[in-house]
Parts: C-alpha cells; sequence; structure tokens
C-alpha cells in the first residue's frame, strides 16, 4: 500500500528514533520515524560519507584489450549464508503476504532473500508482531536472526555517556536475566515454528542515544560469562560502522570468542578500504562474518534513482570480496529507498541485490577471480554443486567487453541475466562459449549475472559426488596431521579427493589424495587446525563439503603420553542437559595443545561450551582448546562445560581421543 509517510526524511542517523509519529489517513498503524535523521550529519561530521563516483566511458579498444577474469572454482574463499533484509512491524509496518513471497520467493520477479533479520521487543507483549513474516519466510527456505535494541526497562540504568546526561546502559548485576530474556525469546519463536539460526546481543551499541550503550569491555564481559547460556548462536558486536574497536577485544579474548559464533558488523559510511579485517581472519576460524544491517548510498533518494543504485552493486561486489561477508543485510526491506517499494514492487536497488541473492544460494562458496580487471568493472565468482555463478558489475557508461575463463572445470553451458536502466534481472542470450571461456558483453552500467553450469565437454555428467564423510585426526606431530575419511560415491566414479583448511571464513587447500586419506604437512607447532573435504569426480564435479575435524598440533615433537577422561552430566532438564569433561593428562612431560574427539550414540548435540571449541558433525565431537586451557602439565587436569539437547536417552560416549591417541575413561 502505497501512502503518505508522516516520519521526517531519512538520513544517516536516529533511524529508529522513540517518538510516535501522527497516524497517517490512510489505516496504516503508526510507525515510528527511523533512527537516522541525525546520522547524515554525524558521518559528514566524520568525513565518512559514502560518494557515488562518476564512471568515466571507455574505449572500445581498450576494452577489447581487458585481460580474461581465470575464474578457479578449486581456489575457495568464504562459504555464503545469504541477503536479506529487516521487517520491523513495529516502525515500518509489517509485510503483507503477498510482500513475504516478493521478499523471500526466487522467482521471477522475486527477491531471492534467504536472511530475514528481525527485532527482539524488551516489551514480549509485543513478539508476536515478529512471527507471520518469519513463519513465511522459514517456509521458503530462509534463516531469521533477531537483534535487541534494548533489555527489559527493570534491567537498565541510567548513567552519562559525554554530554548525555540519560543515557541507558545494562545494569550490570543483570547479565543473566539478560540472558534468560534472549532464550525466552528464542523459545517464544521456536514454539511459533521459527528456528532462530541466531541472536545478537546489541545492536549498535556504540551508536546508541536513543537506545542502550555498551562498551566492548561490558561486551567480552557478557560474552565470556553469559553467552555460554544461550540457547542459539550468538551475534555481536553489531557496530553501526564496522568499527574494529568495538571487535577486536573480542577476538583477542578466547573464553569471550568461543562463545561468539557470528561477528556482525553494519557498514554506514564505511570506506571500502576498512572493509578487510586481517584480526578475524587470523583468530575468527571456525566463526561467520556477517554484514548485518546497511543502506546505501543513502535514505533519501529513491531507490529507482538510476544510475545511483548501481551503487548498490559495487558496494555488495566489496563486501563480498574484499570484506569476505559471508551475509549481505539491508535495513528496511520495504521502504522508498530499500529493495522493495512501498507498494511492493521491487525497486531499482532491490534488482541489484536480486542479481546476487537470486543466484548466490545459501552453501554457496566464492571463489577466486579477479575483482577489478579492467576500469570501473568489478567481478566476483561463487560456486554450488554444478554451477559457478559470475556477477559483474559495470559502472562505465559505454558497454565493455569481458572474457571469462574457468579453471580445473568445464563450462557446458550458461544463462545470463541482467539489471541496467531499462531492465529488472531479465534474462540475456549468450554470451558465447568456447572450451573453458565466456566472451562476454557488459552493458554499459548495469550488473549482470551469468550461471554456469559446469561437467564434462559433452555435458552428460553434471551430478556430484556425495560429500565425504567427516574426516579423522591421527598421527598428529608438531608439524603435520594425518586424515582420514568415509569415501565419497559417485555416479561415475570418484577420481581425487581435495583437503582444505578453514581459516575465518575463507578455505585453503591443504592436501589432495586420490585416496580416502592424507597428510597434511608444513604446520605450525602447538596450533588448532581444522580441516575438511571434498570429493572429484572425471568431469570435475565437485561434491559438496564434508564435516569438519579439529586437530592441534603437539610441542614436544612425541606421542600424546597417557590421558584419562572424567564424563560427567551435571544437570538436565526436558530435552537437555549440562555436561562436564575433565581432561588428565597422566604422561611424565606436559602437554601443550590438544584435540579430544568423542562419538554421541542418542543423538546428543552440543549447544554451547565453555574451556573449548566444539565442531559437531552428525554425533562426532571435536573439542579443540581455549587458551587458557591449551597446556595440562604432566599430572595436571583441565575441564570443559558444555550445555546439549537431548532425546529421550542420554548415554555417556564409550570412547575418548586425545590428538588421536585413545585415552581412559572414567578416571
Amino acid at each position: 500500500m502505497n501512502t503518505p509517510d508522516p516520519r521526517p526524511p531519512e538520513g544517516l542517523t536516529a533511524r529508529y528514533g522513540p517518538q510516535r509519529a501522527s497516524t497517517p489517513p490512510s489505516p496504516v498503524p503508526p510507525r515510528e520515524p527511523d533512527p537516522h535523521v541525525r546520522r547524515r550529519a554525524v558521518l559528514k561530521a566524520m568525513g565518512a560519507l559514502p560518494i557515488l563516483s562518476v564512471a568515466l566511458p571507455r574505449s572500445p579498444a581498450a576494452a577489447a584489450a581487458a585481460a580474461p577474469v581465470v575464474v578457479d572454482p578449486s581456489a575457495r574463499r568464504q562459504t555464503i549464508r545469504g541477503f536479506g533484509g529487516m521487517n520491523h512491524p513495529a516502525w515500518a509496518g509489517d509485510l503483507t503476504a503477498a510482500q513475504r513471497d516478493t521478499a523471500f520467493g526466487n522467482g521471477t520477479g522475486q527477491l531471492g532473500f534467504s536472511i530475514l533479520r528481525i527485532h527482539v521487543d524488551e516489551d514480549r507483549a509485543n513478539w508476536g508482531a515478529e512471527v507471520a513474516t518469519a513463519q513465511r519466510a522459514v517456509a521458503h527456505g530462509a534463516i531469521v536472526f533477531a537483534s535487541p535494541w534494548n533489555p527489559p526497562a527493570s534491567m537498565t540504568e541510567t548513567f552519562t555517556h559525554g554530554s548525555q546526561t540519560n543515557a541507558k546502559r545494562l545494569r550490570h548485576d543483570m547479565y543473566g536475566a539478560y540472558a534468560q530474556h534472549l532464550n525466552d525469546f528464542t523459545a517464544f519463536m521456536k514454539s511459533n515454528g521459527v528456528d532462530l539460526y541466531a541472536i545478537s546481543i546489541q545492536n549498535e551499541p556504540d551508536y546508541a542515544s536513543t537506545w542502550t550503550w555498551w562498551t566492548a569491555d561490558e561486551i567480552v564481559t557478557f560474552l565470556r560469562n553469559n553467552a555460554g547460556s544461550i540457547s542459539t548462536r550468538v551475534i555481536a558486536p553489531e557496530s553501526f560502522q564496522y568499527v574494529k574497536s568495538m571487535s577486536d577485544p573480542i577476538l583477542n579474548d578466547p573464553t569471550a570468542l568461543a562463545n561468539l559464533d557470528i561477528l556482525g558488523a553494519h557498514l554506514y559510511g564505511t570506506p571500502f578500504a576498512n572493509f578487510p579485517y586481517p584480526l578475524f581472519q587470523q583468530k575468527g576460524q571456525g566463526k561467520d562474518l556477517w554484514m548485518t544491517e546497511v543502506y546505501y548510498p543513502n535514505s533519501t533518494d529513491s531507490a529507482d534513482l538510476w544510475p545511483a543504485a548501481l551503487g548498490v552493486g559495487e558496494h555488495m561486489h566489496h563486501a563480498m570480496v574484499d570484506a569476505e561477508f559471508q551475509a549481505y543485510v539491508w535495513w528496511y526491506i520495504r521502504r522508498s529507498y530499500g529493495p522493495m517499494r512501498e507498494d511492493g514492487q521491487i525497486s531499482k536497488r532491490g534488482a541489484i541485490m536480486a542479481q546476487f541473492a537470486r543466484f548466490v544460494r545459501p552453501g554457496y562458496v566464492r571463489v577466486n577471480a579477479a575483482s577489478n580487471p579492467q576500469t570501473n568493472v568489478y567481478t566476483s565468482a561463487y560456486t554450488g554443486g554444478s554451477t559457478v555463478v559470475i556477477v559483474a558489475v559495470n559502472k562505465a557508461t559505454s558497454a565493455v567487453s569481458q572474457q571469462f575463463t574457468l579453471a580445473n572445470t568445464t563450462p557446458t553451458g550458461v544463462a545470463s541475466y541482467v539489471t541496467d536502466a531499462s531492465r529488472n534481472v531479465a534474462s540475456l542470450s549468450g554470451p558465447s562459449l568456447a572450451g573453458g571461456t565466456l566472451s562476454a558483453t557488459l552493458p554499459a552500467q548495469s550488473v549482470t549475472t551469468f550461471v554456469v553450469t559446469v561437467g564434462t565437454s559433452g555435458g552428460t555428467d553434471t551430478t556430484p559426488p556425495t560429500a565425504p564423510g567427516t574426516p579423522t585426526a591421527t598421527a598428529v606431530t608438531t608439524s603435520s596431521v594425518t586424515l582420514s575419511w568415509p569415501a565419497s560415491t559417485d555416479n561415475t566414479g570418484v577420481t581425487g579427493y581435495d583437503v582444505v583448511q578453514l581459516g575465518g571464513s575463507t578455505e585453503t587447500t591443504a592436501a589432495t589424495s586420490t585416496t580416502a586419506g592424507a597428510t597434511v604437512t608444513g604446520l605450525s607447532a602447538g596450533t588448532a587446525y581444522t580441516f575438511a573435504v571434498y570429493a572429484r569426480d572425471a568431469a570435475g564435479n565437485r561434491s559438496t563439503r564434508s564435516g569438519t575435524v579439529t586437530a592441534t598440533t603437539s610441542t614436544t615433537g612425541g606421542s600424546t603420553g597417557g590421558c584419562g577422561i572424567g564424563y560427567q552430566v551435571t544437570g538436565s532438564w526436558s530435552g537437555g542437559f549440562q555436561g562436564e569433561i575433565v581432561i588428565h593428562n597422566t604422561g611424565a612431560t606436559a602437554l601443550t595443545g590438544w584435540t579430544l574427539a568423542f562419538t554421541f550414540t542418542a543423538g546428543q548435540t552440543i549447544t554451547q561450551m565453555w574451556g573449548g571449541t566444539p565442531t559437531q558433525s552428525g554425533s562426532t565431537v571435536t573439542v579443540a582448546p581455549v587458551d587458557y586451557t591449551r597446556a595440562i602439565p604432566a599430572g595436571g587436569s583441565v575441564s570443559i562445560g558444555f550445555l546439549a539437547d537431548q532425546g529421550g536417552t542420554n548415554p555417556a560416549p564409550t570412547a575418548f581421543t586425545l590428538n588421536g591417541g585413545a585415552c581412559t575413561t572414567a578416571v
């Protein structure tokens, strides 16, 4: 419904103001003004406003001389969780039934969103407003996560923050109660058929003049002491401008980091140069990196303004390639400046987002490709099963020629789609395909998506192998680890396996093998490494990834020595329990660095852990140490606590291995 909006212009600040606007003339619920009214002035003062560059035309000769973009599906980077946006019924009105399908459906004229962000209201009486759209998103296969702006009023206190004398913060004695508040919201949504993928601790804790402030130290304290009790994945810190000083302390605190699942960030006014995050790549192994809120380039222009909307494509490109985010989430889904207009139709900005969202699906992996092959052209590539997706942004005012060469695989067919001044995600003919090279023309000021089918040159085998079984680590030394795994199967036969090492959100090939086993060498002593495996067939089809295993190299060069395990259930309730594992070093020398492995036998699933970092694939659990449990002196021990879900029975594991060596139990 396209009705007059009673709110002030939505600049880059105060998109969530506390005052209720006057009731619109048509029967739409009153909406709170968006909280970006002052943000534009703030960012302007900081010199951080995003600016749309003017694309200069290229001559045909220069375009023809551009080097081919080499796309290598075997050189894998981050796994993509999806693209999406925010629904906030209290502030923007709920999406209608038709608009939900437009947002989360993946057909012609739909956005293809696979992530929905919702609001955790401080008043549980308002929680029901989030249900209908979340249920429909889940029905379309989307994941749902939630962010709070404020705790319940009974949990907060006022303090002076700079010139703000009525600033609000969570009382330090209420951290446990607040964790329970987040758990209660999670349970409420689950009871309504929406299993939250994750929940945030706080929306924009560093930009909170009208909601709740948190310092970086307070976030670390909460993560250390309270986040372990939260029953779903935990997101933090959701800084409004990807301020690294808000997230560095988390990455530098092993206990806090162990209780974090997703490092979330907002990108308001963040320059592209600040998108990379080397510290996360260094220390964020096993964690996700998400961009959880933005609009770009502003909230004052119509989302259909062209070519301004093309800037969204460049912004998404840098978010995927430079920042290596795994999720890209817009602010309001339906808005004059959003992916869907107030009349429920997809805007130009939305069509640009759909060029990514409809074709780069959850579970796809970004792969290496030249990022900026010629002036004003930006390319990124992704793979999933027997499909390679290439997204090309051309900001130039004239069409350009660009070749794409696929390495280590054979393209057998290609479809292409374009959004430009006159078309929205429109099907194109071509490009021409010769051998392993696509020769394409990128229309002026456009985003073009190429969906490439890969397989044999005759196209007779496009079925990938099944995923290999979860690998097991044995023979762990100071510099190597031997992995073995249940073999993959294929309709024509598996020809090889690729072992990858996971670091942050990226994958690096660590070894290849023609059998279901490999030894990875060249590792550093006393370091935890996480590995997974892919299978390949003769046609070049690649399987989905196996489960992961984490192994910690030793520091002594010898075997594990003696070890004993104490395992006990310390508390239980309907559907869940709390447990403790004690690792005893019964050897004669200190143990620095370890990997514990065991298998549940009744479907138990670990949901949180402290003292260790778990990885679970099916019933197999692998635990790596955190810093304060990494060293176990001779005759000493360390304790690990955890929460887990259970079914009707809860038998204890019967066997444990430490660095691949069997341990005695019940010591």
